[in-house]
This record gives structure tokens, sequence and C-alpha cells, in this order.
């Protein structure tokens, strides 16, 4: 089974759903090369028939790719495990300066009694969180389970 395509609008080539409407394509075009589940491609063609369905606003529209991309790459992630490029190290990001960056602030404050100094430790566990993200996306790569494609 194929995925469908998206139908091309009139003025597609205007206005704010422009910006959106070439990463969308390109994720389909991606995804219609991998070998997926038949029940995947049925939940990527259910997303795009529901864009393709009727005419939207500019903004409507804009809103639906968004979360229609967003919907198929977490299907595409929770059952095949395939994530677009980056995936990982912006993911944490997030979590390092979470989750090891505000420990390691607090810590550093304490210790010297100042906690002005709880902000020194966030580049510390950003740069922690996007070492762990990068060696996570080669891992991914490595087995085949990276998009050739960056969302942004």
């Amino acid at each position: 089974m194929k995925i469908n395509s998206l139908n091309t609008r009139p003025n597609s080539e205007e206005g704010k759903h422009k910006k959106q409407i070439i990463p969308f394509k390109e994720l389909l075009d991606v995804l219609n090369e991998r070998e997926l589940p038949e029940f995947v491609i049925q939940s990527i063609n259910k997303e795009v028939d529901h864009i393709n369905r009727k005419d939207y606003s500019d903004k409507q529209l804009y809103s639906l790719l968004r979360t229609s991309q967003g919907h198929i790459l977490k299907v595409v992630k929770k059952e095949t495990g395939i994530v677009p490029k980056n995936h990982y190290r912006n993911l944490w990001l997030a979590l390092g300066m979470s989750v090891f960056g505000i420990p390691l602030g607090v810590a550093f404050g304490a210790a010297l009694g100042n906690m002005g100094l709880l902000g020194i430790g966030l580049p510390i566990g950003m740069a922690i969180g996007i070492a762990v993200g990068v060696q996570k996306d080669k891992k991914a790569q490595a087995e085949g389970k990276q998009l050739n494609l960056e969302i942004k």
C-alpha cells in the first residue's frame, strides 16, 4: 500500500501555510520510501485524507498540517521506532537541562553559599543532554531507524 499525497491547492506558494506544506510533503515522500506496516500507512492516509477533504483557511491549514505532522511522527515512532534526524538530540537537550542542570546548579549554589549560581548548572546539563541525544541519534542511524529528514 502506498501513502496518499497531499493535494495541491490554489495559491499554495503564498501565505503562512506554505512554510508547513513543503516539510509535510517531504515527510510523506521520505515515509513512502520506507517499508512501513499496513496499519501505520492507514493511519498516515487517514491524516492526509482529512487535510485533503475540504478547503481550509491559511491559519486553519497551517495548524492542521502541524498537528497532523506531529501525529504522523508519533505513530511512526511508536510503531516502528523510526525517528527524524536530531530527534533525540532535541529531546535530550531539554531533559539534560531539567534532569541534570537544575540539580547541579542547586548543588553548586548550596556548596558555595550563593544561590545565584543556580543558573550555572543549566549549560552543564544542556551539554550532557546534547551528548546523550547525539549518541542515541547515532545509534538510531546505525540501526537504520532514522529518516533522512530533520523536523524543525
